[in-house]
């Protein structure tokens, strides 16, 4: 099964200005983001940016970049303007996988693509339960 990832990368994060360079072992965290993507499988891959100094540091590491708009007002924006521009057809199956998340197991990715195939279904959002909070919660009672 084929599919395409997009990574919107947003440089100008207000809690933490340059999210996407954030070094993390010695790679940008975009670097490592776009890493899991090729790790899944996908047959194309697509960081969306709107600053060249993302765009540099991605294709240094031989990446895909589409230049896009500063007035996003989110990741999903963003990934809307790289389908249009890119002209992808209606039964494209597009996994988005934000710029931050450069733990996401590259078999979640396909596993949320391989699910997108098999239920046609137009969208999808990756989502799961986190016991962090519950357990703070819990110790500060």
């Amino acid at each position: 099964m084929s599919f395409v990832v997009i990574i919107p990368a947003r440089y100008a994060s207000t809690r933490l200005p340059g999210k996407p360079l954030v070094d993390i072992n010695g790679k940008p965290m975009i670097v490592h983001v776009l890493e899991r993507a090729r790790e899944s499988g996908a047959d194309r891959i697509i960081v969306a940016t709107d600053h060249e100094d993302v765009a540099r540091a991605v294709e240094a590491a031989g990446g895909e970049v589409c230049m896009t708009r500063a007035d996003h007002q989110s990741g999903t924006e963003r990934l809307a303007e790289v389908v249009e521009k890119c002209a992808f057809s209606d039964d494209t199956v597009i996994v988005n996988v934000q710029g931050d998340e450069p733990m996401i197991p590259a078999t979640i990715i396909r596993q949320v693509a391989d699910n997108l195939a098999q239920r046609q279904v137009g969208m999808a959002t990756l989502a799961g339960q986190s016991t962090m909070r519950r357990k703070r919660l819990t110790r500060m009672r």
